[in-house]
This record gives C-alpha cells, sequence and structure tokens, in this order.
C-alpha cells in the first residue's frame, strides 16, 4: 500500500511538472527549493559544513548563496527529469546543447570502450539522457530504488533513447561486460565511500574516501577516460553537456599506485569543474564522512 502510495504521488507531480509551461514549473520548483532549503535544517547544517571546509576563502554570505543555489538547481532538474518523456531532438535544440564532443568522438573511436568520469554536479540525470537523445546512449551506474515501481518509472525514462542501467550491486561484472562491449559508462564518482571499496584521495585539499572501481576497470581494459557534466550555463540561458580532454590512468608495474593515482586524477578534474560551478554541486552530501584510521569525523554528531 505504502509504495503504491509513494508511486502515486511521484506521478501525480511529475504530470503536473512535465506539463506544465517551463518557466511556471520552474517558478514552482523554486518556491519548493526554498521550502526544502529552510525545513530540513540537518540537510542545511551538512552543506554549510561541507563549504567551510571546501571553500574557505569564501565570505560565510556567499557560501550560504552557493548553498541556496544547489536547491534551486536540485528544482530546475526535478522540472527536466518530467519533461524528459516529451523531449526531441527538434523541440531541445534551443536550450540545450555539447561542448568538447569531439574528446568524446575521438576516445569512442578507440574502439575499447568509454569511462565518463562525472558526479552530482549540474543535472546529471539530464546529461545520459540527453548524450542518447543525440544518438549516443551509454550505461549509468544506479542504485536500485527501495519502491520498485518508482524505481521501474525512473528507469524508463532514462532508458527510452537506448541508455542502460547497471545495478551498483553487479558493478564490476557489468561494468566489465560494457566496456569489452565497447560501450560507453558514466560513473558518478563524487559520493562517499568506506574501505575497501574506496581509498583516500585529496578533494578540496581534504582526504575523501572515493571509489577506485573506474581506475581499476580503466587500467585493466585501456578504456578511454573523459570527464562530462551536464552544466546550467546562466549566460546562455541553457544548459550545456560538457565533455573535457581524456584523462590518462598510468599503467605501471605498480597496480595499487596506478589505481590510486587514476583515482586522484578522476577526483582532481570533477573538483575543477565544481570549482566553476559551485552552487550546482550536490554539498549537502556527506562528502567527507569516512575519514582514515584515528582521525576524527568532520561532522560533529
Amino acid at each position: 500500500m505504502r509504495e503504491n502510495l509513494e508511486y502515486g504521488v511521484v506521478r501525480a507531480v511529475a504530470g503536473c511538472l512535465g506539463l506544465m509551461p517551463r518557466r511556471l514549473a520552474r517558478l514552482a520548483a523554486h518556491c519548493l527549493a526554498v521550502c526544502v532549503y529552510w525545513c530540513f535544517g540537518r540537510l542545511r547544517r551538512v552543506g554549510a559544513r561541507n563549504l567551510e571546509m571546501a571553500l574557505p576563502e569564501l565570505a560565510p554570505k556567499a557560501r550560504e548563496e552557493i548553498l541556496r543555489g544547489v536547491y534551486v538547481h536540485l528544482g530546475w532538474q526535478l522540472v527536466e527529469f518530467c519533461r524528459m518523456p516529451r523531449w526531441t531532438v527538434e523541440n531541445t535544440h534551443d536550450w540545450l546543447r555539447t561542448e568538447g564532443l569531439e574528446h568524446y568522438l575521438a576516445a569512442q573511436s578507440r574502439g575499447k570502450g568509454v569511462l565518463i568520469v562525472t558526479g552530482h554536479l549540474g543535472a546529471w540525470e539530464l546529461s545520459a539522457f540527453y548524450h542518447s537523445l543525440m544518438g549516443h546512449p551509454m550505461g549509468m551506474i544506479a542504485r536500485k530504488l527501495d519502491n520498485r515501481q518508482l524505481d521501474a518509472y525512473v528507469n524508463g525514462i532514462r532508458c527510452l533513447h537506448g541508455n542502460f542501467t547497471i545495478s551498483k550491486d553487479e558493478f564490476g561484472r557489468g561494468l566489465l561486460k560494457a566496456i569489452h562491449a565497447g560501450k560507453t559508462v558514466g560513473i558518478l564518482m563524487d559520493t562517499n565511500m568506506t574501505p575497501p571499496q574506496g581509498e583516500f584521495v585529496k578533494f578540496f585539499g581534504i582526504e575523501a574516501c572515493t571509489g577506485t572501481g573506474l581506475a581499476h576497470i580503466a587500467r585493466q581494459t585501456g578504456a578511454a577516460v573523459l570527464p562530462g557534466f551536464m552544466l546550467w550555463e546562466p549566460d546562455e540561458r541553457r544548459y550545456v553537456l560538457h565533455f573535457g580532454e581524456e584523462i590518462e590512468i598510468p599503467r605501471t608495474a605498480d597496480r595499487a599506485a596506478d589505481i590510486l593515482e587514476g583515482t586522484q586524477r578522476c577526483t582532481t578534474a570533477i573538483e575543477a569543474w565544481v570549482r566553476r560551478y559551485p552552487d550546482q554541486w550536490l554539498w549537502i552530501h556527506r562528502r567527507w564522512k569516512t575519514r582514515p584510521a584515528g582521525e576524527a569525523g568532520l561532522y560533529g554528531k
């Protein structure tokens, strides 16, 4: 009964936002974002703490403005996700575009598969969908939602144009299979992990436990690795899917060192993009929760 209720509410909200004019839907999402910002104090405090640690050079007021922006961009992403079933190449032409596609095409042409380093920056749900809409389907690593109906609904939208999902429970096997077939897979590499799935690398100068699976697979298979992010460009008033230059993963006799260095390079690339668009990253996630042995937690109680 609860699953049916949750599913019904989500479908109703999605239907309303999907049918509203975009400007009106964005306004509604903005108001919802403001309410969430003020009603969920724990998330707000996590975001403030993360910004304090990562960007200490900014004034408190500037960090607060960044944090408010995070909620607004999340609201806008919700609007677009609800509208994605109606997207076509023609009706997205004026407000979505790709930059750096040559980096992706060069990587793909090598035929060894492509691993996209991405994160919870910008409109991550839109990026893979738009890429597939433009004729480049790809895979996504995704955790199954507890509500099976919602999981099927969300993945049904994600995969409308040839995309496919790989469950986190089958991360290694599913990823290897896709890469050996020469496919493209995007991996969100900016979430807190725990050993042994993660190793500590620097993120904003702070040790952050980070998943090493991407570097491991890239080193093993020779797959190309490059960053990709769908970001809102205020000057253009549209989203742009950016592909950066390829990230080289070391391949020396020291396997462990190569994987650690490769993971650091990917994390450094994510940080560079977050610094460019700070109000579009998910600061409300406890990215630095896992600490090296013997080190005190950074979030208090």
